[in-house]
């Protein structure tokens, strides 16, 4: 209770700018946990789809791989559904290179989307926290210019502990959430290299499968 108690009063003592802080910070918050449960998900359905077509696409089980992407709906999946349709057409690596970083490229907006928001609001938050605290100073020394002298230092340094409250709590509120941005960034980084290691792995075996192609002894109708 004393803590809570205390806290309330270093809040309220914060002055009119410890309420945008606030904001910036629940706001910051909750895009910090719909970006680790996205990332999260994305990076589980990935990895199980991944999982599931590689060893498809190694043994060259091209129609049981087009079947199997009828159904996933991760970014590996709509990526290597985009490299498979533009085999249809042409197994040229630079060809289907081109269809999935297409693919690539449309998947990326929604892994990377809102998570540069948190350094922004951390930024905010800081910025809002010193300019609460000049203000505060601003109208402390104002207050003290009509003081009693015997009041004075009593009454400025009063007034000057309240208007640090609005630092503290900004800083308070962009650690956190630089924090949180740093380690989503991380995963944000770690899903797109898996995307682009999947890429390669993809034309990888188009490039092999162009490579055996001339040793067959008769030429075999395409599937697709």
């Amino acid at each position: 209770m004393d803590f809570m108690a205390q806290l309330v009063r270093f809040f309220q003592d914060g002055g009119p700018f410890m309420m945008p802080i606030a904001l910036v910070l629940t706001i910051g918050v909750a895009i910090a946990l719909e970006r680790y449960f996205f990332l999260a998900k994305t990076n589980w359905r990935n990895r199980r789809d991944f999982n599931k077509l590689m060893p498809m696409l190694s043994k060259g089980q091209l129609q049981a791989l087009q079947k199997e992407l009828q159904g996933p709906k991760s970014a590996v999946g709509h990526i290597f559904r985009g490299g498979l349709a533009r085999m249809q057409s042409s197994r040229r690596r630079q060809d289907v290179e081109f269809a999935m970083e297409e693919g690539l490229l449309e998947a990326l907006p929604a892994i990377e989307r809102r998570t540069p928001y948190l350094a922004t609001f951390a930024n905010i938050a800081t910025l809002l926290g010193l300019l609460g605290t000049i203000i505060g100073l601003i109208a402390a020394f104002t207050a003290v210019a009509n003081a009693d002298p015997s009041e004075k230092a009593n009454l400025l340094s009063q007034s000057i502990s309240i208007a640090m409250n609005t630092t503290a709590f900004g800083l308070m509120a962009a650690i956190p959430l630089l924090l949180v941005h740093s380690h989503l960034q991380d995963k944000t980084n770690r899903i797109v290299d898996n995307l682009e290691i999947a890429v390669v792995k993809f034309l990888n075996f188009v490039e092999r499968s162009q490579a055996t192609k001339p040793a067959a002894a008769t030429p075999t109708k395409s599937k697709f």
